[in-house]
């Protein structure tokens, strides 16, 4: 039997113990708070984590560098029967898909400036407080977080409660003002199978740009969770409104692909705008199939 005083054993500490957390003096939130998990790696992936991000960004980049360009511009909007996306419904005075002497519009001779920075701020508003777009560019601009399972840079984070970003509740309401705005546009897709004389029958590949644009813009817009919640939202029994609840079904069928549908309408919205834009600027003529 041993003798002599018993040597004394400090205890292991638990995981939760905070002592044995990893000491980081130069911060002290976000994932590194007190009670968070003490992982001393920035992440645990081993994954290109950083290419969806970046490829979105750079996506998000092109497309504000492009619409900047064209909103601004003013010009070549107008290929008749064809009107690009970005300047319909043209509101002001100076706009050029008014017919000559027409005295309808609902902007005066006071405004100079492109008649698209008129519409515009429905289409943008929509997307840019869009569920999708908000993860979008929460990760690829702000890092908010870069990805799943990586931390972010920020140590303090308020979600959308605070000034600006509470604002991005404003989207329900963005989404009637889109409806409308879809509505139009369709207007401007069945216009495209009138000829240049007015008359019926004409069908070109600016006809064609223009109905592949609305049928997505449709799309996107009726997959939004907006859209999901005002059809099916707040009902206790589906079995009591069976339309709603059928209209509730297809439209969550096209919110699983919210993703695809808002990159494609995005990408046919400029592809339509830059079809017109060369028919006005004299490019090329329309090709027509009847």
């Amino acid at each position: 039997m041993a003798t002599g005083t018993p040597t004394r054993h400090d205890p292991e500490p638990s995981p939760g113990d905070p002592s044995s957390r990893p000491q980081h003096s130069a911060v002290r939130g976000g994932v590194h708070a007190p009670g968070r998990a003490g992982i001393p790696a920035r992440h645990l992936r081993t994954d290109r984590w950083w290419l969806p991000p970046l490829a979105t960004g750079l996506g998000l980049f092109a497309f504000v560098v492009y619409s900047t360009w064209r909103i601004l511009s003013g010009a070549d909007y107008y290929a008749e029967p064809y009107v690009s996306p970005f300047y319909s419904p043209c509101l002001s005075e100076n706009c050029a898909v008014m017919p000559q002497g027409s005295d309808w519009h609902v902007v005066g001779d006071w405004w100079s400036l492109s008649p698209a920075l008129l519409v515009m701020i429905i289409p943008l508003g929509f997307r840019a407080t869009c569920y999708y777009y908000r993860k979008a560019y929460y990760r690829s601009f702000w890092a908010s977080p870069p990805a799943c399972a990586v931390a972010e840079p920020h140590t303090k984070y308020s979600g959308e409660t605070r000034f600006p970003l509470i604002m991005q509740n404003i989207h329900r309401y963005f989404f009637f003002l889109a409806a409308l705005l879809a509505v139009v546009l369709t207007y401007d897709a069945v216009l495209g199978f009138r000829d240049e004389r007015g008359e019926w029958g004409h069908m070109g590949l600016g006809t064609l740009f223009l109905l592949v644009n609305i049928v997505l813009i449709w799309a996107y817009t009726a997959s939004c969770h907006s859209c999901r919640h005002i059809i099916g939202g707040r009902l206790k029994h589906f079995s009591k409104h069976p339309v709603r609840y059928r209209l509730w079904g297809w439209v969550g069928k096209l919110n699983a692909h919210h993703m695809a549908l808002a990159w494609a309408s995005l990408t046919t919205i400029v592809l339509s705008d830059l079809y017109v834009y060369l028919l006005a600027s004299g490019a090329f003529d329309d090709p027509l199939f009847f």
